[in-house]
């Protein structure tokens, strides 16, 4: 099997492969529309498309989290606008989902929310019929990020990815704007009630295109990759430090887990491993940034 979406079949072995996160949700907000406009398929993306994802079954962070009694949110930009927007009748125009100006650029008024990147929307227990409740609790509006922080009433672990407007993806968007809106929120964070136990971590999904002069250590088929920028910010961190500590984009999850004696996801334990068979060290969770 092969195609733009797709790795060959057993690439990781037997009956193993990967898809890449350009796949779309099965639920709405999702690249692909609902199949029909009747009753409550319009919550769903249709499953005609090949590159529909069915629903994930396996144990991801928010899992871990509440079978610890752990509260936890993921935050999306213009969530509410995006749900709205893929509940349409399948024939509509999108106005919200990968919805950029005439030109494909990211405005303020066309916000080019992606679907792609709201990674609990994959997920079965996130099902927006049989498992409502759970998905109301745990999938929000950027707008409830604000208010909850404001009140002092954020849960213990908050996730937030915003639009394509603000995510400084080069092509689309710019930095300007997504550092004045990560500005913004920081600024939010800090005059919460909370703000004294909170720790913020911001970085990317990919490196931008500039040269590396440092290879990545060995582990398996699919990284660790180039490196990326990550920034902590917190009453916590230490001040004025540039952490040498050989960390991945799961150290945020490896935090997590440390934080709140959860199960370590399998991913996790399998990247360790690999990176000590090839005599690499393990990643760090970054508890080496940390005054603790």
């Amino acid at each position: 099997m092969r195609s733009g979406n797709i790795t060959p079949a057993n690439y990781f072995g037997d009956g193993k492969f990967y898809a890449v996160n350009t796949m779309q949700a099965p639920y709405q907000p999702s690249g692909n529309a609902p199949a029909d406009a009747t009753g409550n398929d319009l919550l769903y993306a249709t499953t005609n498309s090949a590159t529909t994802l069915p629903p994930l079954t396996n144990k991801n962070i928010g899992d871990l989290l509440s079978a610890q009694g752990v509260s936890w949110a993921w935050y999306g930009g213009s969530w509410n606008a995006a749900l709205a927007d893929g509940a349409r009748d399948p024939a509509a125009k999108r106005s919200v989902i990968y919805a950029g100006d005439s030109n494909g650029v990211a405005t303020a008024a066309n916000v080019d929310f992606q679907p792609h990147h709201q990674a609990f929307n994959y997920y079965a227990n996130m099902d927006p019929v049989t498992h409502a409740d759970n998905r109301k609790a745990h999938l929000k509006d950027y707008t409830d990020l604000v208010a909850e922080a404001a009140k002092g009433t954020l849960p213990a672990v908050s996730f937030y990815k915003p639009e394509g407007v603000y995510n400084q993806h080069e092509g689309y968007a710019n930095l300007s704007d997504g550092d004045a809106k990560i500005t913004d929120l920081v600024q939010r964070l800090q005059a919460s009630p909370q703000w004294r136990n909170m720790v913020i971590v911001f970085t990317y999904d990919e490196f931008g295109g500039v040269w590396d002069h440092v290879a990545p250590p060995k582990a398996d088929l699919i990284g660790p990759g180039t490196r990326i920028p990550a920034i902590i910010v917190s009453p916590l961190a230490k001040k004025g430090t540039v952490d040498h500590t050989q960390y991945d984009t799961a150290s945020i999850l490896r935090l997590i887990t440390r934080r709140y004696n959860l199960e370590p996801l399998t991913g996790l334990k399998m990247r360790d491993d690999a990176l000590k068979a090839n005599g690499a060290k393990p990643m760090g969770d970054l508890t080496a940034a940390l005054d603790l």
